[in-house]
């Protein structure tokens, strides 16, 4: 299955939740794929930094939902924030991994899920988080995005995408820094809170 038919099936089903995802080509991909969520997604710039800042939102934010959009490389270097999670049990976060077995933003060599041996479903369980899958078609996918969206525990599915990357697709007309103020300035909007509070420079 592709990541972006993955992303789509992801994004009818979200509304008002909060979104953070990985560098790569997967940025552009759901950019597109999620127009409605454009406010409300976050890309984060650092391998292994995606899971634990959809964390921190949703521990700073327990009655929304946050999701979390992972890689595979992303999520090797940091596989701590998995007995993490499953410490703190987080009710209210659903963590997607897109595994192509690569790291496909620096020209595609191959991670270590590439050899079939590594599990990061398995490994998220032996962490003792008790709801972690690996989906292997479009159907399952949309089914553990059912579960992990509705979940009172923290939910992982590894979703094992090809490694292509969708063919058309607009870059976003934004940087890092435009970004970050989008998602900020949504977040205050919706939880009727301030976060940054007025510029200092005009």
């Amino acid at each position: 299955m592709t990541r972006y038919d993955c992303m789509r099936a992801l994004a009818a089903r979200l509304s008002d939740e909060l979104i953070i995802l990985s560098l790569g080509g997967s940025v552009d991909e759901w950019y597109d794929a999620a127009p409605h969520m454009r406010a409300a997604s976050l890309f984060q710039q650092q391998l292994g930094c995606v899971t634990p800042q959809a964390f921190g939102l949703a521990a700073g934010l327990p009655h929304r939902r946050i999701v979390s959009l992972d890689t595979d490389g992303g999520l090797l270097f940091n596989l701590g924030i998995l007995a993490t999670l499953a410490n703190e049990r987080p009710r209210n976060l659903f963590v997607v991994v897109w595994d192509n077995e690569r790291y496909q933003s620096i020209g595609g060599p191959p991670t270590h899920t590439a050899k079939g041996l590594v599990d990061l479903a398995a490994m998220a369980r032996g962490a003792g988080i008790e709801q972690a899958h690996t989906a292997r078609d479009l159907d399952a996918f949309d089914r553990h995005c059912v579960e992990g969206l509705a979940a009172q525990e923290p939910y992982l599915v590894v979703a094992k995408v090809d490694g292509s990357v969708r063919a058309g697709i607009r870059r976003k007309h934004s940087d890092g820094r435009e970004d970050k103020y989008i998602f900020v300035r949504h977040v205050e909007a919706t939880e009727g809170i301030t976060i940054m509070g007025p510029s200092e420079h005009n």
